[in-house]
C-alpha cells in the first residue's frame, strides 16, 4: 500500500523548533518530487517547500524562507521539515505530498494524513 505518514507536530513556543517527518511506504522516495504544504485554519491550503528528485533543488515561500529546511534521507526513505524561528503564523496542519510518474507511465500522487503544529507562548 502505497502511503506517507507525517510525525513529529506538537506545541512549541515562538522562536522554538520542531522537526517533521514524512515517512513512504509502498514505493521510492528517491523517484518523486517531494513537497511540504500547511494550511490553517479557515484559510487555504498553501505550499511551504519543496525538493526535487533530479539533483534535490529546494524551493520555499518566502514566508519561510530561511527558517525551514526541507531534507531527504533516501536511505530510511524520509523527507523532512526543520523548522526554526516559530512563529504563531506558522500555526497550521502540516502535510507532505508526493508526486511523479511510475515506471509503469502512471501519474502517481500521495498525501499524507498531516500533523498538527501549534505555535503559541
Amino acid at each position: 500500500q502505497v502511503q506517507l505518514v507525517e510525525s513529529g507536530g506538537g506545541l512549541v513556543q515562538p522562536g522554538g523548533s520542531l522537526r517533521l517527518s514524512c515517512a513512504a511506504s509502498g514505493f521510492n522516495l528517491d523517484y518523486y518530487y517531494i513537497g511540504w504544504f500547511r494550511q490553517a485554519p479557515g484559510k487555504e491550503r498553501e505550499g511551504v517547500a519543496c525538493i526535487t528528485s533530479s539533483d534535490g533543488s529546494t524551493y520555499y515561500a518566502d514566508s519561510v524562507k530561511g527558517r525551514f529546511t526541507i531534507s531527504r534521507d533516501n536511505a530510511k526513505n524520509t523527507v523532512y521539515l526543520q523548522m526554526n524561528s516559530l512563529k504563531p503564523e506558522d500555526t497550521a496542519v502540516y502535510y507532505c505530498n508526493a508526486r511523479g510518474v511510475t515506471t509503469t507511465l502512471e501519474f502517481l500522487e500521495v498525501w499524507g494524513q498531516g500533523t498538527l503544529v501549534t505555535v503559541s507562548s
